[in-house]
């Protein structure tokens, strides 16, 4: 029997990113994801929009609900997809647990703008025992999953140190690259800002900030969104460099290699490109997330990791708030 999947919010990571793409070549919404892995069944969808609700039954055949007490009322889940948006992540987890009980809950990121809801939402899911993953979806990546064996195999040698370069808000695009940072180099244990930075869109705010890790520091420094979006990552190691591009579109190691000159050690001019599957990202976290329900070893995001991304994360917000008022 596959696990039955019901998407609550139908906007772009639920259901749109990609309705115009070819679905053999691109995978970047919930629900195409869940239609397509063998594992699973698409259900249904919730949403207020009629529109959005019409264009999930007409493209993937499972009805549309306006609520989510109709959807639970008519529909057995065992994964529920909050793909809400975020001041309501809180709001959906409660109602989707005083009506009912799925295997698993998959959550969009970050898992709330606000610390004491997000460990309302952790402590919730825990008491429940449903298990609680936030899509932090570049940890179920090849490239990203393979990055993490070498530096726990001591492949690349650390500590390291880093450059990470984010746009759109520290708290929603910020995010996703701090909590990647999190899973390769471990916890946080120290930060520093360099610079408050502005507010995106009036909000959220971009500090450019020191950070450092259990097993390295990254400097994160915010660009223009509205010049280019740009997001990347590149670590220095003892033994070479790992360049982290477009998103992890692009993947790249090179390793030190004696130089030409006697005593010199430079960067090989051979690159080692690292496969990724990011044109399909959302199609490899419904992979983890089978292996999750499966009882297998998966590198989804725990509801307790997206939590100290949450705290980490405000704390840094905190400190730049103090630096501007005084």
């Amino acid at each position: 029997m596959p696990y039955r999947v019901l998407i609550v919010g139908l906007g772009q990571i639920g259901l749109g990113y990609d309705l115009q793409l070819d679905p053999a070549l691109r995978v970047y919404s919930h629900a195409r994801a869940f239609s397509q892995h063998p594992v699973f069944e698409l259900v249904g969808g919730v949403d207020g929009s009629e529109k959005q609700r019409a264009l999930l039954t007409n493209t993937y055949g499972c009805p549309a609900y306006s609520d989510l007490r109709s959807a639970l009322a008519q529909q057995v889940v065992d994964v529920l997809i909050i793909a809400a948006p975020t001041p309501l992540h809180g709001v959906v987890l409660e109602e989707v647990l005083s009506l009912g009980q799925p295997k698993a809950v998959l959550c969009e990121k970050p898992l709330s703008y606000d610390v004491a809801e997000a460990r309302a939402m952790v402590q919730s899911c825990r008491k429940h025992g449903v298990a609680l993953y936030v899509n932090y979806m570049r940890r179920s990546d090849t490239a990203a999953i393979e990055i993490r064996r070498r530096l726990d195999d001591n492949l690349i040698t650390g500590p390291v140190k880093g450059l990470c370069w984010y746009t759109k808000g520290f708290k929603h695009n910020g995010s996703h690259f701090f909590n990647l940072l999190e899973y390769w180099l471990g916890p946080m244990v120290g930060f520093q800002v360099i610079d408050p930075g502005r507010q995106w869109d009036g909000g959220d705010a971009e500090p450019d900030v020191h950070i450092s890790f259990r097993n390295g520091s990254v400097v994160f420094m915010a660009a223009l969104e509205e010049a280019f979006s740009h997001y990347t990552i590149e670590l220095l190691a003892s033994n070479g460099r790992l360049r982290y591009e477009q998103g992890g579109q692009q993947v790249q190691w090179q390793a030190a290699i004696p130089g030409e000159l006697r005593g010199y050690t430079v960067l090989s001019g051979e690159v080692e490109s690292l496969p990724n599957g990011m044109h399909r990202y959302q199609w490899h976290v419904a992979e983890q997330v089978a292996a999750a329900l499966g009882g297998r070893s998966h590198h989804l995001c725990s509801g307790a990791e997206a939590l100290v991304t949450v705290e980490n994360i405000q704390s840094i917000i905190d400190t730049r708030a103090k630096l501007l008022a005084a």
